[in-house]
C-alpha cells in the first residue's frame, strides 16, 4: 500500500481522495462565483455587499474550520492504526465543540458587525446590505460547522464520496435559493444581497442534515459509532483537538484573513474598486480549490502511512503531493495570463470594473504557483500533526510582511489595486518557502527515526 518512489501508484491514491475533494471545493467556489454573478446583476453596490460581507464572514468561519480541521489527521491516524471508536469519540466532541463555536459567532456578529462597518469606513452606500448579508448567512453557523465536523471525519478515514454528493447538492440548492431570494421569485420578496445570505444559511442546513442522516445510515460508520451514544465532554480529546486545532485556525486565518481584510480595505476605495476585487479574488479562490483539495487528500496519506508505521511512504506522499499542488497551479497562472478579459467578461460589463479586475487578474496569475505550494506543505505538516511551526510562519508572512503593504497601498497611499494584490505575492512566496523548508526537514528527521 505504501510503496515509496512509486509515483504512479501514489498519484493514484493521491487522486482517488483528492477527485470528491476537488468537486467538494469547485461545488463550494462555484457558490461563491454565483452568488457574485446573480448579486452583481444588481450593481456595483449589491456585488460590493456580498463581497465585503462575505470576507467578514469567512473570516468567523475559518476560525472554526481550522480548529475542526485538526479531526482528518487525528482520524487518520487512528484509521491507520485501526481503532475506529477513537475516531467516534473525537467526532462527538468536536460536533459540541461546532455548536459552541456557532452561538459565540452570531451573538458576535449581530452585535459588533455593525459598529465595526462603521469603524472600518466602508462605503456608507452599501454599508446597510453589507451588515443585512452578514446577519442573514451567519444564522447557517451552528450547521455548517457541525457538517465540519462530520466532514472532516469522513475525509480522515478516507471516504470522501460523501462530502462530493453534499457540495454538489449545496451548489445546485444554493443557486436555486438565490434565484428566488435575491430576485423575489415563487411568491418572496426580493431582498437582494441579504437574498443572497439567507440561501446560504438556508443551503448550510440542508446539506448538514444530508451527511448527518448518509452518516446515521451508512454501514461504512458503524465501527465508529459515533451516534450510538450521547456522550460526554472529554477534556483530553477536546484539548488534542484544541492543541492541533487553533494551530489551524491561525494558520488558516493568517491566509484567509489577508485576502478577506483587503477585501474590507477595498471596500473603502469604491463600489467599483470592490467589486473589481470581487470579481478577481473569485476567480483567484476557484483555481485555489483544487490544490485545496490536494492539500486535504495529502494530509489524509501521510496520516495513514505513519498510523500504520511507515515513515519513508509519508515522507513521498507528502513531496509528491507538493509537487502535484505546484504543477497545477502552472497551468492555472498560463490560463488567467491568457484569458483574464473574457474571464470578467462573465461578472460585468461595467468599464471602469472590467478594467481593474483584469488587472487584479495579472497579479493572481504570478502568486499562483507560490499558493500550490504553500497550501500543499501545510496539509504534509498537518499530516505529521505539526501545526504549530506552520501558524508562525503564516503570521509572519502574511501580518508581518504583506498585510502592512497592503494597507499602505490601500489605505495610506490610495494607490491603483494592482498594488495591494502585489502584497499577496510577497506572503505567498515567503510562506511557501518557510513552509516547504520545514516540511523536508521534518520528513526527514521521521524518516532517519524509522
Amino acid at each position: 500500500m505504501f510503496r515509496s518512489g512509486d509515483w504512479r501508484q501514489e498519484l493514484r491514491a493521491l487522486l482517488g481522495l483528492a477527485g470528491p475533494l476537488i468537486v467538494n471545493n469547485l461545488s463550494i467556489a462555484g457558490m461563491t462565483m454565483a452568488d457574485a454573478m446573480m448579486a452583481g446583476r444588481l450593481g456595483a453596490e449589491s456585488l460590493a455587499a456580498v463581497a465585503v460581507g462575505g470576507s467578514i464572514w469567512f473570516f468567523g468561519f475559518a476560525i472554526c474550520l481550522g480548529i475542526l480541521m485538526a479531526i482528518s489527521p487525528i482520524a487518520a491516524r487512528h484509521h491507520g492504526a485501526g481503532n475506529p471508536e477513537l475516531i467516534g469519540r473525537y467526532t462527538r466532541q468536536g460536533i459540541y465543540l461546532a455548536i459552541i463555536i456557532a452561538i459565540a459567532l452570531i451573538f458576535i456578529m449581530y452585535r459588533y458587525v455593525g459598529p465595526a462597518l462603521d469603524l472600518i469606513g466602508i462605503d456608507p452606500g452599501f454599508r446597510e446590505l453589507t451588515k443585512g448579508y452578514v446577519h442573514a448567512i451567519v444564522l447557517g453557523a451552528p450547521a455548517i460547522f457541525v457538517f465540519l465536523a462530520l466532514r472532516f471525519t469522513t475525509e480522515g478515514i478516507g471516504e470522501t464520496r460523501p462530502i462530493m454528493y453534499a457540495s454538489v447538492l449545496s451548489l445546485i440548492v444554493n443557486v436555486f435559493l438565490n434565484w428566488v431570494f435575491i430576485y423575489g421569485h415563487l411568491g418572496a420578496p426580493a431582498l437582494g444581497a441579504v437574498g443572497c445570505g439567507i440561501a446560504s444559511a438556508i443551503t448550510m442546513w440542508l446539506i448538514m442534515t444530508g451527511l448527518a442522516v448518509y452518516m446515521m445510515r451508512s454501514s461504512i460508520y458503524a465501527p465508529l459509532k459515533i451516534f450510538s451514544r450521547v456522550g460526554k465532554f472529554r477534556p483530553d480529546a477536546l484539548k488534542e483537538i484544541l492543541m492541533l486545532g487553533i494551530p489551524i485556525a491561525v494558520t488558516i486565518t493568517a491566509e484567509a484573513g489577508l485576502f478577506n481584510a483587503v477585501s474590507v480595505l477595498m471596500g473603502t476605495r469604491g463600489a467599483s474598486i470592490s467589486a473589481a476585487h470581487q470579481i478577481a479574488i473569485s476567480f483567484a479562490t476557484t483555481t485555489f480549490m483544487i490544490p485545496l483539495a490536494l492539500s486535504a487528500a495529502i494530509t489524509i496519506r501521510i496520516g495513514h502511512a505513519l498510523g500504520a508505521g511507515n515513515a519513508h511512504a509519508a515522507r513521498y506522499s507528502g513531496g509528491f503531493g507538493i509537487l502535484v499542488c505546484a504543477l497545477f497551479m502552472s497551468f492555472s497562472a498560463a490560463f488567467m495570463l491568457f484569458f483574464r478579459e473574457t474571464l470578467v467578461s462573465l461578472y460585468t460589463n461595467d468599464p471602469s470594473v472590467t478594467s481593474i479586475a483584469i488587472s487584479l487578474l495579472l497579479a493572481a496569475a504570478i502568486f499562483q504557483i507560490a499558493d500550490g505550494v504553500q497550501i500543499g506543505a501545510a496539509g504534509a505538516l498537518r499530516g505529521y500533526k505539526d501545526t504549530r511551526f506552520a501558524m508562525v510562519i503564516n503570521t509572519f508572512a502574511y501580518w508581518v510582511l504583506a498585510f502592512p503593504l497592503a494597507y499602505m497601498a490601500a489605505v495610506t497611499y490610495k494607490v491603483a489595486p494592482v498594488y495591494t494584490w502585489a502584497a499577496f505575492i510577497v506572503g505567498l512566496t515567503v510562506a511557501a518557502v518557510l513552509l516547504t523548508w520545514r516540511y523536508a526537514r521534518l520528513s526527514g528527521a521521521q524518516t532517519k527515526l524509522a
